[in-house]
């Protein structure tokens, strides 16, 4: 089994910045990708950005230029820094790792609320 602990979340004002943790213990296959996602108030869980192995990383549209993705495989860890965030980046974000052999894990979420 795997585990992720995320860490980082907070409230913070517009145009503040903001760094997410996740922390991948267990046994760990092979893995395909690691990403964060989100999930807004009254909306539905959706791709931050993503890391595949080897491969590309993808941002949304949304947060490209201000959010930046890093991977240390070593240490089995992901992080999330955020800076110029806004209202709309409200929401409780998940950490994601999909193993090569497909298997999706969730970490239990950390909110980030932006508000002044």
């Amino acid at each position: 089994q795997v585990q992720l602990v995320e860490s980082g979340g907070g409230l913070v004002q517009p145009g503040g910045s903001l760094r997410l943790s996740c922390e991948a213990s267990g046994t760990i296959d092979r893995i395909y990708s690691m990403g964060w996602f989100r999930q807004p108030p009254r909306g539905q869980r959706e791709l931050v950005a993503a890391i595949v192995s080897g491969g590309p990383t993808n941002y949304a549209d949304s947060v490209k230029g201000r959010f930046t993705i890093s991977r240390d495989d070593a240490k089995n860890t992901l992080d999330l820094q955020m800076t110029s965030l806004k209202p709309e980046d409200t929401a409780v974000y998940y950490c994601n790792l999909v193993s090569q052999k497909l298997l999706m894990y969730w970490g239990q979420g950390t909110q980030v609320t932006v508000s002044s």
